[in-house]
C-alpha cells in the first residue's frame, strides 16, 4: 500500500516562523510603511516558491492577520524550466490554498531558452506591475552583498549601490518593499527547517549562465571567508549608508530648482557646486526627456564636462536632436531646428 505524503500545516508553520522572526527583526522603514498603510491597501507579494518569497508570505501572512484579506500572491512561470516551471506554480498554488490567500498566476508568453537574465526580469516585473501598485519582494542580506559586487563591476554610483532599498518608490504610484534585509538567508532556511516548511529550489541558481549566479557561487563565500568578520552585515551597513548620501544628494539638487521652463535645464543654478550635483542634474534632464535616446558612458561624460565648463555645445542624443547649451540653459533641439 502507497503511503500518503504528509504535507505541510502551513498555517501552524507561518506561525512558528513569526516567532522566529518577530516584527522587530524585519526592516524598521518597510514595516513602518506597512503600519501606516490605509487598512484596505492591497499588497502584491512576489511568489516564486523558493525559501526567500515563502518566507516573505508566511511572515506578511502571520504577523499581520488583520490584512491577510488584502494579499495577492504573484507568481511569474518564465517556462524556461519545463515541468519544474509547472511544479513551481503548482507548489505556490497549495500553499496559498492552505493559507486561504488569492493567486495570480502569469506566464510568459515570449520565453526563449537564450534569455537573458535582464529580459527576464523585465517581463516578471511587468508581470508584477499589471497586477499590484505595492509589491512586496523576499529580498535579503545575501542579495545586498550580490548586488553590490555586480554593480561595482558595472561603475555604478550611490544611487545603484544603494540598492535593494527596504523601500523603494518605483513611480508616485507604485512601490516595492523588502522587509527580509536585516536576514541572511542562512537564517531564514534554517528558520524554515525547524518549522517544517518545504520550498521550491530553482537549479538554474546552481549554474554559471547569469552574473548574479557566478557572484554568489563564486565570489561571494571566498569574499566572506576573506574578511574574517561578517561581510554581509557589513554590506548591509554599507548600503544603508550610501542610501543616505544618495537621498541627501537628492534632496539638495530638489532645492537649487534646476528644471526650467519648456523641459530646460538651468545650469547658472548649479554654477559652484560639486559636480556630484551636475552629474544628477544630467542624469535626471535625459531621463524625463522623452526624445532623447541612450547614450554612451564616454558620450555622457563630455556632455557632462561641456556643460559644467559652462561651453556652448551640441551633443547628439539619437536620431530625433541635439542637447545644446549657451552655457546657462541645456535644452534639447529636434533635428533641423537647431538656433544657430
Amino acid at each position: 500500500m502507497k503511503r500518503r505524503t504528509r504535507r505541510p500545516a502551513w498555517p501552524a508553520i507561518a506561525t512558528r516562523l513569526a516567532a522566529d522572526f518577530p516584527r522587530e527583526r524585519l526592516d524598521p522603514a518597510a514595516v513602518a510603511w506597512l503600519e501606516a498603510a490605509p487598512p484596505r491597501t492591497r499588497w502584491g507579494v512576489a511568489f516564486s516558491g523558493g525559501a526567500d518569497s515563502l518566507a516573505l508570505l508566511l511572515l506578511l501572512w502571520a504577523h499581520w492577520p488583520a490584512r491577510r484579506r488584502q494579499l495577492r500572491a504573484l507568481h511569474f512561470n518564465h517556462r524556461l524550466r519545463g515541468a519544474a516551471s509547472r511544479a513551481d506554480a503548482e507548489f505556490c498554488r497549495r500553499v496559498c490554498r492552505a493559507l486561504g490567500i488569492k493567486l495570480v498566476s502569469g506566464v510568459w508568453r515570449g520565453a526563449r531558452i537564450d534569455a537573458s537574465e535582464a529580459e527576464a526580469r523585465a517581463a516578471r516585473l511587468a508581470f508584477f506591475a499589471r497586477h499590484a501598485r505595492i509589491l512586496w519582494f523576499g529580498h535579503q542580506q545575501d542579495d545586498i552583498a550580490e548586488s553590490m559586487l555586480m554593480r561595482l563591476a558595472r561603475g555604478s554610483g550611490t544611487g545603484g549601490l544603494a540598492a535593494p532599498r527596504p523601500v523603494q518608490p518605483i513611480r508616485p504610484d507604485r512601490l516595492h518593499l523588502r522587509p527580509l534585509l536585516p536576514l541572511q538567508k542562512a537564517a531564514i532556511v534554517t528558520a524554515l527547517r525547524a518549522a517544517g516548511a518545504e520550498w521550491r529550489e530553482d537549479e538554474s541558481n546552481a549554474g554559471d549562465r547569469y552574473l548574479r549566479n557566478r557572484i554568489r557561487r563564486s565570489v561571494l563565500p571566498h569574499w566572506i571567508a576573506a574578511a574574517q568578520r561578517d561581510a554581509l552585515a557589513g554590506a548591509a551597513r554599507s548600503r544603508q549608508l550610501l542610501e543616505e548620501d544618495d537621498l541627501a544628494l537628492e534632496a539638495w539638487l530638489d532645492s537649487l530648482h534646476v528644471p526650467g521652463p519648456r523641459g530646460t535645464l538651468r545650469l547658472d543654478r548649479l554654477a559652484g557646486k560639486p559636480r556630484a550635483l551636475w552629474r544628477r542634474a544630467l542624469h535626471r534632464w535625459l531621463a524625463q526627456e522623452p526624445r532623447a535616446g541612450e547614450i554612451s558612458r564616454v558620450a555622457f561624460e563630455a556632455l557632462l564636462s561641456a556643460i559644467e565648463g559652462g561651453r556652448r555645445t551640441r551633443h547628439s542624443l539619437g536620431r530625433q536632436g541635439f542637447a545644446v547649451t549657451d552655457g546657462r540653459v541645456l535644452r534639447f533641439a529636434p533635428v533641423g531646428k537647431i538656433r544657430r
